[in-house]
């Protein structure tokens, strides 16, 4: 079995990948729900509805099944590089379609459907690209260090890509607006248009460019769909990894997702300072990458992961307790923030194909797809929910946009900052003693693959 070093060229092409993936998925985790309740107008009781049932209906089942196809499938591009060829145009065209729907005139099963319906397309064309794209990573290089190495620049690329999108969402599509005497609602469109292309190319890159030959040749799965995804909860150390993976995303959810509500109606700041809050976070959280990276080869990716969320949890217990008028406090505690959630971006992904080779020692079969599937599934439904939540509480606390951001009521700033910093804090910590424990060291992962190679040489 090769252990050969991959090119920086090769990691660039596949990195660059993710900055289509990330510009989206930020303005979906900072964006969509502020759009949703302050621009389309739309009763955040619908809303968390809406995103729960759409998920829990369509996103159950798409990440696996489109995992499981995609390890089925055989082609002159191989297995991934279809779906990134194919798919990144009509995923181009969806998220704009989402992000340019009409004001609400307060036909709440309209607006109920209208969520739904734009979701679901989106989502299908979403999932087709990222699951394959993700699976990359465990079929270009099997060896431990090197998968750390390929995550690190492909998450640089993320940082960016991330950074690009929240700043968008926080404030591009108002200065859009007032920059071509647009409505806020065809700024939103136009800016979504605009980012949906530069995400399309993106994907194309590693789709067209990126050309490699697999670390381990395999042959399609034969494992029935229904018995491949009982047979990964049998597979201990990826219920571990499952676990933290659904806790995190609850977490992170409410994070992004509330982030704005926190800067608009609760410090109440205005304009680019405002963003500058996430661009602190962001910006270290990118200088960290590489840090984070040399500290998970010297300590473990897990225990790594558990310092990174130790040090964010801090950080946001330090948030919740601010006062409204706290200076320049908020900028350096966001810079913490940055720091610990640098884990968060290098050492899952670096994880998960190392379960996949401990997978394959004991079912004999090379099944990447079902299992970055099973991992999106688990995150888009946690992440439903917690929408759900925070969507349900802002109701409760008597959120209203109408009111103006800045004139919330008591009810509904404690609220958010509950939903920020306070919830996603607890549950950060949570996860620190399953790390701890997890299972996969460097050690034990060189054994898996020294007895699948050995199986493979007997096969031969």
């Amino acid at each position: 079995m090769s252990r050969k070093k991959l090119s920086a060229w090769t990691k660039l092409k596949y990195g660059v990948g993710d900055f289509g993936m990330a510009v989206v998925t930020a303005i979906l985790q900072f964006g969509q729900n502020k759009y949703y309740t302050d621009t389309a107008l739309i009763d955040p009781w619908v809303i968390g509805l809406a995103m729960l049932i759409g998920k829990i209906t369509w996103d159950l089942a798409n990440d696996v099944l489109f995992g499981y196809l995609e390890d089925k499938t055989k082609s002159r591009w191989g297995k991934r590089r279809p779906y990134l060829i194919f798919g990144a145009a009509p995923f181009a065209l969806f998220f704009w379609i989402m992000f340019s729907l009409p004001v609400s005139q307060g036909n709440k099963v309209f607006d109920f459907f209208l969520i739904i319906i734009t979701f679901i397309v989106f989502d299908t064309f979403h999932t087709l690209t990222n699951t394959a794209y993700s699976a990359m990573t465990a079929e270009i290089t099997d060896d431990y260090d090197e998968r750390t190495s390929l995550t690190t620049y492909r998450m640089v690329f993320s940082v960016i890509g991330y950074l690009v999108g929240a700043a968008t969402s926080l404030m591009l599509p108002a200065m859009v607006a007032d920059m071509f005497s647009l409505t806020i609602q065809q700024g939103w469109s136009y800016v979504s248009l605009v980012v949906g292309i530069l995400a399309g190319i993106a994907i194309l890159i590693p789709g067209l460019f990126l050309k490699y030959t697999p670390a381990v040749e395999d042959k399609p799965p034969k494992m029935p769909p229904f018995k491949a995804i009982l047979t990964t909860l049998k597979n201990k150390p990826f219920i571990s990894y499952l676990i933290v993976t659904m806790i995190m995303s609850v977490s992170f959810t409410m994070v992004t997702s509330m982030l704005g509500y926190y800067i608009d109606s609760y410090l109440k700041i205005e304009g680019i300072m405002g963003t500058l809050i996430m661009i602190a976070m962001l910006v270290v959280l990118g200088l960290f990458l590489v840090p984070c990276g040399i500290i998970s080869n010297k300590i473990g990716k897990a225990k790594t992961y558990a310092l990174g969320l130790t040090i964010a949890s801090a950080a946001l217990i330090g948030v919740f307790f601010l006062p409204a008028d706290c200076g320049i406090w908020i900028y350096i505690l966001a810079a913490i923030a940055g720091m610990g959630f640098s884990a968060q971006w290098v050492c899952p992904h670096s994880m998960i194909p190392d379960v996949i080779e401990y997978d394959e020692l004991m079912t004999g079969e090379r099944r990447e797809g079902v299992y970055y599937g099973m991992q999106a599934t688990a995150t888009k439904v946690t992440a439903a929910l917690a929408s759900l939540i925070t969507n349900w509480v802002l109701g409760f606390a008597k959120y209203d946009a109408k009111l103006g951001l800045q004139n919330q009521p008591e009810s509904a700033q404690l609220a958010i900052r509950i939903l920020f910093a306070l919830v996603p804090a607890i549950f950060l910590l949570i996860c620190v003693p399953l790390l701890i424990k997890y299972p996969i060291t460097k050690q034990s992962h060189a054994e898996v693959l020294k007895q699948l190679e050995e199986r493979r040489k007997l096969q031969k």
